[in-house]
């Protein structure tokens, strides 16, 4: 019986490891993903903030240059225009013409 235990106490310890080396593996995974993430961040805000100083450029350079007031950024959509159907005529069956209805 002491070795059954003996047994189950290193099986249980191994199991036990395991776990641990899993949890601390998922454990980095998820930190190099928040790392990666705060990254995009970043990149994202110098991105908008590089877009925005562009934007503040090419309005200087339009005033300087007296051009028409850019893009507003409203947007007007044309209504579509729906095609006109087709009428199908009747077109009467000549001589030797097969009828397949």
């Amino acid at each position: 019986m002491s070795k059954k235990n003996e047994k189950m106490k290193v099986k249980k310890q191994k199991v036990r490891a395991n776990h641990v080396e899993c949890h601390q593996k998922f454990q980095a995974c998820i930190h190099e993903a928040e790392d990666s993430m705060q990254a995009q961040h970043l990149i994202i805000e110098a991105l908008v903030d590089e877009k925005d100083s562009l934007l503040q450029t090419i309005h200087g350079l339009q005033e300087a240059n007296n051009a028409p007031v850019p893009f507003d950024g409203e947007w007007e959509e044309e209504p579509e225009e729906e095609p006109e159907e087709e009428e199908i005529e009747d077109i009467p069956l000549g001589e030797g013409e097969i009828d397949d209805k």
